[in-house]
């Protein structure tokens, strides 16, 4: 079952966009671009939500990576 968000694609888009014009204005590679993102989950995670929940809340934003990347939209 496919999650429904809470935000329009349109302002998912717009922050998407902003995110990726900084890394090609940089000129980043993937791999450093890939790390810099996984940390700012990491802070994002830490930073915002409670401890009880970090693990879960980890595991679910894994599994949605893996299914968009393997093009399901079940996750």
């Amino acid at each position: 079952m496919a999650i429904v968000s809470k935000y329009s694609n349109e302002q998912v888009e717009e922050l998407l966009h902003e995110l990726l014009l900084v890394l090609e204005k940089r000129k980043t590679p993937t791999d450093l671009a890939l790390m810099a993102l996984g940390n700012a989950a990491t802070v994002l995670i830490n930073s915002k939500v409670s401890p009880a929940v970090r693990g879960p809340i980890a595991e679910q934003f894994a599994e949605a990576l893996k299914a968009s990347v393997n093009g399901r939209s079940d996750a």
